[in-house]
């Protein structure tokens, strides 16, 4: 039987759409239904990388770790990365395909979209009960509305009831819920069943008689207020979130600070490094007002030449030597560890305009882009220590000067195939270190490893054996804790019902 569908729309960006489509997976996926996430069109540059190789929005693959399920490119097959104001990547199916450089392009972009979403969408509903629908952006784009591939289109293909969430941090939330569905189409006002508010704070009832009276305004219920969380303990998608990350301790033993490109991606490599007793990571836009840290992350960027340029214009090479000269380290990933090398080199275009950008000079490498992108899982050996490292690959660079002589790692899978690859270069010293590979510190011993060899350079122990976090993040408690607030203070039968499901059975 073809699935049910819900869709969860949002008055605009950043309101926590992906958050609630996160708990509702989670939540119906504890009442033993198949549930599967589906996002027709993302746009962010950090992504997941799926089996096989394919390339989606983070938000759908923790979605999918909340239903309990291996991500696939299915459930976000298009992937908008962007490259500048108003360029993008486009990925279709999880590979790379064109580029965009503005909307005036709509009809190649949708011609080509299109089929992969309608595909995408039912070859789920073929396979499961229930799909969870994320809509983007706000839920009345009127100016976008003629080439919108991710809302009311995808809507209609999956005839969902909708539920369309506001933010009430921000303020101005029954304004912003009222205004939303009053500019809606009468055929788009129908689909929507319930209204959400997210990020309250204080006693619900503060929030009277603001619930009834935009239910007397709009016909639509409000079925929920979500209270505020600080630290969810999930993946998150947008670099939007860096500005609210909760606030760490200076006090901790081991600082480090992550160079916070205006076109950063992957980020989350970071996360594990945050969930660490002596460790406090700092997120970073301006070297004049940046503390001291022990480590400076130059991180994965979706256009490397371009941050690079940022970088440079905005004093961050001088801080990066001062980081060095005062003993501290300097760690590149993927776009990062590109920037650290002597040059950059794109003849065929591939990722900027400039033929050759010289580089940090840091490391005796040099990268030279191209058309074809590397995307894929990877198992790696840390060569001096034996560890074993577990992450991906995601970019269009291939890196010279790497040996099995100087090499930091040994890749031994890509993807289902054994290899035997190198990877990652550091400086004679040791304080300069690259790697094109992320998720480097997502498994406990080797991330315990880099903290430690970083205290003992500050003149300290090893951390106990008994106060280390002894395992991989594991999100599983942290999508229980978000299935229990929406179980709380959100109407689950009215939603349930809607898909033509009983809560309680």
């Amino acid at each position: 039987m073809r699935a049910r569908s819900l869709m969860v729309m949002g008055t605009a960006s950043d309101v926590g759409k992906s958050v609630v489509a996160t708990g509702l997976c989670r939540a119906f996926a504890r009442r033993g239904i198949r549930v599967a996430p589906f996002k027709s069109q993302n746009m962010s540059n950090n992504a997941a990388v799926c089996a096989g190789g394919g390339e989606i929005g983070r938000a759908q693959a923790v979605q999918a770790m909340a239903c309990g399920l291996e991500p696939s490119v299915e459930m976000n097959p298009v992937l908008l990365k962007p490259e500048s104001g108003s360029g993008c990547q486009v990925v279709i199916g999880g590979r790379a395909r064109f580029r965009i450089n503005a909307w005036q392009e709509h009809e190649r972009y949708r011609a080509h979209a299109w089929p992969e979403i309608v595909r995408s969408y039912n070859s789920l509903a073929e396979a499961f009960d229930l799909i969870i629908v994320e809509g983007a952006g706000g839920a009345a784009e009127i100016n976008l509305r003629d080439r919108d591939l991710a809302n009311w289109i995808v809507a209609d293909l999956a005839d969902a009831a909708v539920l369309i969430v506001g933010d009430i941090d921000k303020g101005g939330v029954f304004a912003s819920l009222a205004g939303t569905v009053e500019l809606l189409s009468a055929s788009e006002r129908r689909r929507v069943k319930g209204l959400l508010i997210n990020k309250f704070r204080g006693d619900r009832a503060l929030l009277e008689p603001g619930p009834a009276l935009l239910e007397q305004r709009t016909g639509i219920p409000v079925i929920g207020a979500l209270p505020y969380e600080r630290n969810l303990g999930i993946p998150q998608e947008d670099s939007a979130s860096l500005e609210t990350r909760a606030s760490v301790s200076s006090a901790a033993a081991v600082r480090i600070g992550v160079v916070r490109f205006p076109e950063i991606s992957n980020y989350t490599d970071f996360e594990p490094l945050e969930s660490e007793p002596d460790v406090a990571v700092h997120y970073l836009s301006d070297p004049a007002s940046a503390p001291k840290v022990d480590v400076l992350i130059v991180p994965g960027s979706k256009t490397t030449v371009a941050d690079l340029k940022w970088l440079r214009g905005a004093g961050w090479e001088d801080y990066l030597v001062r980081c060095l000269r005062r003993g501290g380290f300097v760690l590149g990933i993927c776009g990062g560890y590109q920037m650290l090398g002597r040059r950059i080199v794109d003849r065929e275009r591939a990722e900027s305009d400039e033929v050759e950008t010289v580089g940090l000079g840091l490391l005796d490498i040099e990268t030279t882009f191209a058309p074809g992108k590397i995307t894929d899982r990877v198992t790696a050996v840390h060569l001096p220590t034996g560890l074993s490292i577990e992450g991906y690959e995601i970019h269009s660079g291939r890196i010279a000067g790497v040996t099995d002589a100087s090499a930091l790692f040994r890749i031994g899978s890509r993807g289902q195939s054994a290899v035997r690859e190198f990877d990652g270069a550091q400086s004679a010293d040791g304080r300069v270190i690259g790697s094109s590979i992320h998720g480097l510190f997502d498994l406990p011993d080797f991330r315990r490893w880099f903290i430690d060899t970083v205290r003992k350079s500050l003149g300290l122990e090893p951390l106990a054996a008994s106060d280390r976090v002894a395992s991989t993040p594991d999100h599983t408690a942290a999508f229980d804790r978000l299935a229990d607030l929406l179980e709380t203070h959100v109407d689950m039968r009215r939603i349930a019902a809607l898909a033509g499901l009983d809560w309680n059975a």
